[in-house]
């Protein structure tokens, strides 16, 4: 199996199912002489576990962690980095009954028609309880971002039909996870909340988007063609489970939009160059211009549903099934600090490609 590293330079390979003894990453290309927060990796990776309130999956994982390399005396030495993180709380009996059964738009019957073979105990390699090591190895890369004074906000713009109803300029970004439905907009948080906790009491799931602001970012992070730096950004959260759409800057709406109204006008501000809007996002080019990156990430409805569905088993025989277990009635919580890492570890890479990085 292919497709599980990430990066050129600071690169990252995950390792471990839903259902195995640990969850783990190994970070090739930190540079030697970073000072390794524990205690922010520790709450990094708490920001992203089930259990963790009654709108996620009741699966109680503590993310205890161990590193295992790549350390000396808590500092990077320049080594690859390996994270293990335990998994502790995995009932593989409650999948007995999905054995021979294909779940509605889950990956069982692709990656059984792909590989031949499938761990039906939690999705295996499939499911989002690798995300823990992206998370994992983002922390490592915010430490970098943080030194180098880039800082990455994710936050929940939209769950359902209840969306922000200010920019980003409005708003706290501080103040994201300081709510169950990480909003950085305090008067809509109950209306959120509530509605997942409606869709939940029906037996449903809703999705929603997430919504990225990075700020201080040089001018230069990208290239012209191939490694454009929103194509990268693109293509680590599109990776992200459920994540169904993309957008930066203007986005979609920019088909709507006549160029002498979509063109960013450069301005002098005290000496450094800006521009007056964002529609580009802080990219064009496909290289970063020094505005704030700004996108945005849909996430579907998680599929499994506490409803009985109609499907196939591997005999090819139509069924039914009602799939049980503990599930996320809405993925958006905990997608927005595994949106954070990816984007942590994009930018990153871009920062030592470049060559730009203090440590």
């Amino acid at each position: 199996m292919g497709g599980n590293s990430f990066g050129k330079v600071f690169k990252v390979t995950s390792f471990g199912e839903s259902h195995g003894p640990f969850i783990g990453v190994t970070i090739d290309g930190c540079p030697a002489g970073l000072k390794i927060d524990e205690e922010f990796l520790k709450i990094k990776l708490q920001q992203r576990r089930p259990g963790q309130s009654e709108l996620t999956s009741s699966r109680d994982e503590s993310e205890l962690f161990q590193i295992i390399s790549g350390l000396y005396d808590g500092i990077s030495t320049g080594t690859p980095i390996t994270i293990l993180i335990p998994n502790e709380d995995n009932k593989s009996n409650d999948y007995d009954h999905l054995k021979n059964v294909y779940r509605p738009s889950h990956a069982d019957y692709t990656y059984e028609g792909k590989y031949g073979i499938r761990d039906h105990k939690g999705g295996g390699r499939s499911s989002a309880r690798e995300t823990a090591a992206r998370v994992a190895a983002g922390s490592i890369a915010q430490m970098i971002l943080k030194l180098n004074e880039i800082n990455v906000y994710s936050y929940t713009q939209r769950i359902g039909y209840v969306h922000l109803t200010k920019d980003y300029n409005q708003l706290d970004l501080t103040q994201i996870y300081n709510n169950k439905v990480r909003c950085p907009e305090v008067d809509v948080v109950q209306r959120m909340e509530d509605f997942i906790r409606e869709i939940k009491e029906q037996g449903d799931t809703v999705g929603g988007v997430i919504e990225t602001v990075v700020t201080g970012v040089p001018v230069g992070l990208g290239e012209p063609v191939f490694d454009k730096l929103h194509a990268d950004l693109g293509k680590a959260i599109l990776s992200i489970n459920a994540c169904k759409g993309f957008e930066i800057g203007s986005g979609f709406e920019s088909a709507n939009m006549v160029g002498s109204v979509h063109n960013d006008v450069f301005i002098h501000d005290n000496g450094v160059v800006k521009t007056l809007t964002n529609h580009s996002g802080g990219v064009q080019g496909g290289i970063s211009n020094g505005m704030d990156i700004v996108f945005r990430a849909a996430f579907k409805p998680v599929s499994t549903i506490q409803k009985t569905q109609n499907t196939i088993n591997s005999q090819n025989e139509e069924t039914s099934l009602l799939i049980g277990g503990r599930h996320d009635p809405c993925v958006i919580p905990r997608a927005v600090p595994i949106v954070e890492a990816m984007t942590a570890l994009v930018l990153c890479d871009h920062l030592l490609r470049n060559r730009l990085c203090k440590i």
